[in-house]
């Protein structure tokens, strides 16, 4: 039945800062902009009064998309538990990287500590086909959790 993931939605509280930071800071390229209102989105949404603004950006190696939304119209409010890693529902977004180091030194240039350092899945836990893992845990402006995620050949080290 499922042939893809079309798209990941974030709803964000200030646009343009989350535009730079994933296409500036995370390499993310912006593809489309759209405005969002009337009865056809509302009745999608749920929500009455509709009025929000989109851009859609996509990864170098491409899809899925993330769908950066920003509501004018009914205004939301951020709720701090939804960026605890144990939290029930979506938690993180997996981002892939050829270079994890160089991918947290990137972050850290501009203001962005991650989480921890990058730490290595023991090969006891799990091994894929692409490797071993090495990840890290850091947050975007307005808190979602996101993951660098890199694949490694060889001998994991101890």
């Amino acid at each position: 039945m499922i042939q893809a993931v079309d798209h990941i939605n974030l709803v964000v509280s200030d646009l343009e800062r989350s535009v730079d930071f994933y296409t500036e800071v995370l390499g993310f390229q912006e593809t489309q902009r759209a405005y969002l209102e009337g009865e056809w989105a509302e009745t999608i949404i749920g929500l009455k009064g509709i009025q929000a603004n989109v851009v859609y950006v996509v990864a170098p190696a491409g899809e899925p998309r993330l769908e950066l939304l920003q509501y004018q119209s009914p205004l939301g409010v951020s709720i701090s538990a939804t960026a605890i890693p144990n939290t029930h529902g979506l938690r993180h977004l997996a981002l892939r990287v050829d270079d994890i180091n160089e991918a947290v030194n990137r972050l850290r240039a501009v203001g962005i500590e991650p989480v921890s350092d990058p730490v290595t899945v023991p090969t006891s836990v799990i091994t894929h086909e692409i490797g071993h893992k090495i990840l890290c845990y850091f947050h975007d402006p307005d808190g979602v959790l996101l993951e660098l995620t890199e694949y490694r050949h060889g001998r994991v080290p101890e």
